[in-house]
């Protein structure tokens, strides 16, 4: 797949909707209920403790000021009038101070009260930090079971879709960004709790000193909910868009690292490089503006808290002079509005994690709700024994509605039979063993397996009858004796080496220092492609289908291994219905049904023999080809 190919949303593209999605995702934790209510119970002790700490601090303040007014006024009784009778304003705020003349400062209450503020704030970190485990614990459990869900989605969603979309692009949505949202959760999850319950605990304070001075804080509260929704509103779809085009970008990474060594041989690094520089520019920019319109939010924010503070500290201090609030009332309501406006600072601050997690969760969200392949039969059908009779009964297919690819195919593959399909590339060979294998499903007619329509199956139950060898090879990181036995549970060594002798692959694992055992990955380093093929067809042999599939199986190994194992083959075959895809036509000889397809039709049918005798379609295929290959081998 070329790069750009199937690249998905493109830019401008229309985000879903910002308070559904957060929504949903919020829902994602409710299995976690018990947890997040213990983080409820936590957060509101931990908040009301902090809350009531100024207020308590504010007591030492009024008890340390007290005691120095009393000492004052008890060895300079005209220092507080300057030799008069105390004014009716010098009296008012007399009244808001507690003293006893020629009494100084009661050190041992200021200490019993600095004691209580102490253990408050302990208990209350204290609960602050077995709360943030509690949200830990439950953001993880929500992460778990979204990669679970999105993993069984994957294996439920059809082929068609990952036709359609990029193995980066996927990889992207499963890794990145469920971390992506689990990071956000965990990130701001249990700090918003504690931000909203702050800001109630505190307002409810900050009435009971004074509603006047409550009232100017309030008004910081519209000002910076217009901000953070309007700055919001424009930082989401640059997230969105960022996140996209990181899928992107990982989709051309993905895709130069597989194709490397083609990237080298035609002289494209150039053009691969511009390619990521450009995806990279993209992701570059949109980063840029959704942290940098998102990081908007919290200045702004800051700076009507701080003229919130300005206001009310000048207030505060005309109410002190007035007699109606206690200095420690103003010290503890002064605090309060630090505390007041800190939550809403810090909540604007994790907008962009917020936002940025939502825009995630779109994208992984989209993928569980892309449509699934056809759900299994309730009562599914099996046949009673399995010999491998294949049946193709009018069967039509199309990719695309508008273009018909397979219209009116019938053909029946007997039991222990050798069925080639051959024909020009697109011609519909590859897409019989699709259909056959229930990757796609049929648009008409039906395929039955010893008379029964797959379609009335289990999938798992159909596949586990064949075994499939592809042009493309598949092998994981493990020993070349695990690549074998993969799908053959229980396998021992003696039946792997008899299936790794029947492919010839016994004789270039026996070069290797480390034999059966030598680790490769999944990239095949160290093996051919030749060589990586055989192993995939030992791994066929060794699972011993009713049913073999091998669609260009021996494309990638020479003329002459390729005749051997197609001799092979023939023993293995034995009582087993074959279907064979090959572009090389000498190797078909033997088959005893040889298909010709053209167009998703089948043209011709019959032996090689009778085929050529035809000086059909089938003879102008071989002739344009080198037969001398089998020549050379007998």
């Amino acid at each position: 797949m070329g790069p750009g190919r199937f690249m998905g949303a493109q830019p401008g593209e229309k985000s879903m909707d910002f308070k559904v999605s957060g929504k949903r995702l919020l829902g994602r934790l409710r299995p976690e209920r018990p947890l997040i209510l213990g983080v409820l119970a936590l957060a509101t002790v931990s908040v009301t403790l902090q809350v009531i700490g100024p207020k308590v601090l504010g007591h030492a303040t009024d008890l340390i000021f007290g005691g120095y007014i009393g000492k004052l006024i008890g060895k300079h009784p005209q220092a507080v009038s300057g030799g008069h009778a105390p004014s009716h304003q010098q009296q008012e705020l007399l009244s808001t101070i507690h003293f006893t003349p020629g009494v100084g400062i009661d050190f041992g209450a200021v200490g019993t009260v600095l004691l209580w503020a102490a253990l408050i704030y302990a208990f209350a970190g204290l609960c602050g930090v077995i709360q943030a485990r509690l949200a830990n614990v439950a953001v993880q459990r929500a992460a778990n079971r979204l990669r679970g869900d999105v993993e069984d989605k994957l294996s439920r969603l059809p082929l068609s879709y990952y036709d359609k979309q990029p193995r980066g692009e996927v990889l992207s949505r499963v890794t990145n960004d469920i971390d992506n949202i689990a990071t956000t959760l965990q990130q701001t999850m249990s700090q918003i709790i504690a931000s909203l319950l702050t800001v109630v605990g505190v307002l409810a304070m900050m009435f009971y000193i004074s509603w006047l001075l409550a009232l100017i804080a309030l008004v910081s509260i519209p000002a910076s909910a217009v901000i953070a929704a309007k700055v919001g509103k424009r930082a989401q779809p640059q997230f969105v868009q960022q996140w996209k085009s990181t899928g992107k970008l990982n989709a051309h990474i993905e895709e130069m690292y597989t194709g490397h060594s083609l990237v080298k041989v035609f002289g494209r690094q150039e053009e691969a490089a511009a390619q990521f520089h450009e995806e990279n520019e993209k992701l570059y920019a949109s980063s840029f503006r959704a942290q940098f319109i998102s990081g908007l939010i919290q200045p702004c924010m800051m700076f009507i808290g701080n003229l919130n503070y300005v206001a009310v500290a000048v207030v505060g201090g005309l109410r002190v002079a007035s007699g109606a609030l206690s200095i420690g009332d103003v010290q503890a309501f002064i605090q309060y509005s630090r505390q007041f406006s800190q939550p809403l600072t810090q909540v604007a601050a994790m907008a962009n994690l917020v936002q940025s997690g939502v825009a995630s969760a779109e994208r992984v969200f989209e993928l569980l709700d892309a449509p699934e392949q056809t759900p299994e039969p309730e009562q599914p059908e099996r046949p009673e024994i399995v010999q491998g009779k294949v049946a193709f009964e009018h069967v039509a297919f199309r990719y695309d509605p508008e273009k018909p690819l397979i219209e009116d195919l019938s053909l029946v593959a007997d039991p222990g039979h050798t069925v080639a399909i051959v024909g020009p590339t697109g011609a519909g060979k590859t897409t019989l063993v699709n259909l056959l294998m229930r990757f796609y499903e049929v648009t008409g007619g039906r395929i039955t397996l010893d008379g029964v329509d797959i379609a009335a199956m289990n999938r798992e139950e159909l596949r586990s009858h064949i075994g499939m060898v592809l042009q493309d090879t598949w092998l994981f990181g493990g020993s070349i004796a695990e690549n074998i036995a993969y799908g053959s549970e229980g396998a021992t060594r003696d039946q792997v080496v008899a299936a790794a002798k029947a492919a010839h692959v016994d004789r270039f694992v026996r070069t290797l220092p480390e034999g059966y055992d030598t680790v490769i990955d999944d990239e095949g380093t160290g093996v051919s492609a030749g060589e990586k093929q055989l192993i995939t067809i030992a791994r066929a042999f060794l699972a011993e289908p009713s049913i073999l599939v091998l669609d260009e199986a021996t494309s990638s190994v020479d003329t002459r291994t390729e005749v051997l194992i197609q001799r092979a083959m023939a023993k293995l075959r034995a009582g087993r219905t074959a279907f064979v895809i090959a572009h090389r036509l000498s190797t078909i000889r033997d088959a005893d049904t040889i298909l010709v397809m053209e167009n998703g039709a089948i043209v011709e049918q019959g032996d090689h023999t009778s085929l050529l005798l035809q000086d059909g379609a089938y003879a102008r295929l071989y002739k344009a080809q080198f037969a001398q290959a089998v020549a050379e081998v007998d």
